[in-house]
């Protein structure tokens, strides 16, 4: 594969092959989503075109019978650059993402004990977890996150809609890691190579015709 991978980036013109190094440049696996029993998979869809259009290389799915039949009008394709991870419950999911070194922070629709979202670090590794469109981030996941926190919230509107609460998430971790460690993407040279060659494949449009396989 890296072979068919390095072949396929001669392919490539050059505008869309400095794209493919703009994406890995800027591609993070050390903060991550956690979206846990939402029941309208139109709106996992768009967290997923979301997190993929803000450089979030990995979504996890925690759903009793995950279908991952994604809706391609919202997706537009984007689910072919991602790692999406499912698990049925949220303990394995938790176990999975700990075994990594992730601290996992639970979205909360009240203030109480937790904490507003722009007063946390984002230096660590760190799973947002979101949770169902109408009661939120089960009990379960609520007791066995790391910690809770809250979108501070100016109108009368006092919460947002689950791919809207992700987004806006993710674009203050983001802001934060730019403004106090000078950088969004932190791949590893291995992680950066293996991503070049996968996207590049990918953005052939013809690559089962030449390679006679899947990329």
């Amino acid at each position: 594969m890296p072979l068919r991978g390095l072949e396929a980036a001669t392919l490539l013109l050059d505008e869309r092959k400095r794209r493919v190094e703009k994406a890995v440049e800027l591609r993070t696996r050390t903060l991550t989503v956690v979206i846990e029993a939402v029941d309208d998979w139109f709106n996992v869809a768009a967290v997923l075109r979301s997190c993929e259009g803000l450089g979030i290389q990995e979504l996890h799915v925690v759903h009793p019978h995950p279908s991952m039949q994604w809706n391609k009008a919202i997706t537009q394709g984007c689910q072919k650059w991602m790692d999406v991870f499912c698990y049925e419950s949220f303990h394995a999911c938790k176990e999975a993402l700990k075994a990594r070194g992730f601290r996992i922070l639970a979205s909360s629709f009240a203030a109480g004990p937790s904490a507003s979202l722009y007063n946390l670090s984002f230096q660590e590794k760190t799973a947002l977890v979101f949770g169902n469109e109408h009661s939120g981030v089960s009990p379960v996941a609520l007791k066995a996150a790391d910690g809770h926190f809250w979108i501070p919230m100016n109108g009368f509107s006092q919460s947002l809609n689950v791919s809207a609460a992700v987004c806006a998430s993710l674009v203050y971790a983001l802001g934060w890691r730019h403004n106090h460690l000078g950088h969004v993407g932190d791949l590893s040279e291995e992680e950066k190579k293996l991503l070049r060659e996968r996207f590049s494949m990918l953005s052939l449009k013809q690559y089962k015709k030449l390679f006679h396989s899947k990329p």
